[in-house]
């Protein structure tokens, strides 16, 4: 069993109990879904973005622990004085050691950029769940859904009025999708085996509309990295653990962004 499958299949477990235990209607009638989601699209495509999507990540299958210490809300600040483009925050309790609480709680003084919940969506509660916590973005995995999953996800987030990271590391994966006019994040770490290559994304952005929008995900270190990227069309870069693993994730993000 990959580290892939190994996740979808606790997901699966989980959401099932969850499920359960909440209703959908008392997800509806939460304060933050009765709020307009902000654009992710907007946020990448507005003149003087930066394009950076600063990501809050504790730990990884992969790396373990990354950092056990910042504070969601101090990490939020620091983002948003770096000017981001937006925030991705993991929601993965089991593997990533993210809750739905950190989303809630960036929400609470985060009012202008837009946040992504960054979670292993398997089933459309997720999505629906993810609108009531105050996320405006999700990210839906092609390596672990189905082609009708992922039009059927897509479309629901859409009628919620929620944007969708469409995340793919393969051709396969991009086939999947209907791919006109789509936010198609690639993941330059496989997620089977956790490996980094930048060359693979470069050579996968040839195969993507021109009509999307295109964003870099993983293993992005240096500022120097951004500007090559941007020579094959991305603009965005999602950038989680080279500002978790310092003591200060806001100013080192605010750094890279002044080198860029």
């Amino acid at each position: 069993m990959t580290i892939l499958e190994k996740i979808v299949a606790y997901k699966k477990e989980e959401v099932a109990k969850i499920k359960a235990e909440v209703q959908v209607k008392k997800l509806v009638e939460s304060p933050n879904f009765k709020r307009t989601p902000l654009s992710l699209k907007k946020s990448l495509l507005e003149v003087g973005s930066t394009g950076i999507i600063a990501e809050f990540k504790r730990q990884s299958p992969s790396k373990g622990i990354i950092n056990d210490t910042s504070d969601i809300l101090e990490v939020t600040n620091g983002y948003l004085d770096a000017n981001v483009a937006a925030q991705s925050i993991l929601t993965d309790t089991h593997f990533f050691g993210g809750t739905m609480v950190d989303v809630m709680k960036a929400r609470s003084i985060n009012e202008v950029k837009p946040i992504l919940r960054k979670d292993f969506i398997v089933d459309a509660f997720q999505i629906v769940e993810a609108k009531a916590i105050g996320a405006d973005v999700i990210l839906l995995i092609a390596a672990c859904l189905t082609k009708e999953e992922l039009k059927n996800y897509g479309q629901l987030a859409a009628d919620l009025g929620m944007d969708v990271l469409y995340e793919i590391h393969t051709q396969e994966e991009l086939d999947k999708i209907d791919a006109n006019d789509k936010i198609i994040g690639i993941n330059n770490r496989n997620l089977n085996t956790f490996k980094v290559d930048l060359e693979h994304s470069v050579e996968l952005a040839s195969k993507i509309p021109d009509s999307c929008i295109k964003v870099s995900e993983s293993g992005i270190s240096d500022p120097k990295i951004i500007m090559g990227l941007k020579q094959y069309g991305f603009q965005g870069f999602l950038i989680g653990e080279n500002f978790m693993k310092t003591k200060n994730p806001g100013q080192a993000c605010k750094e890279f962004i002044g080198q860029m």
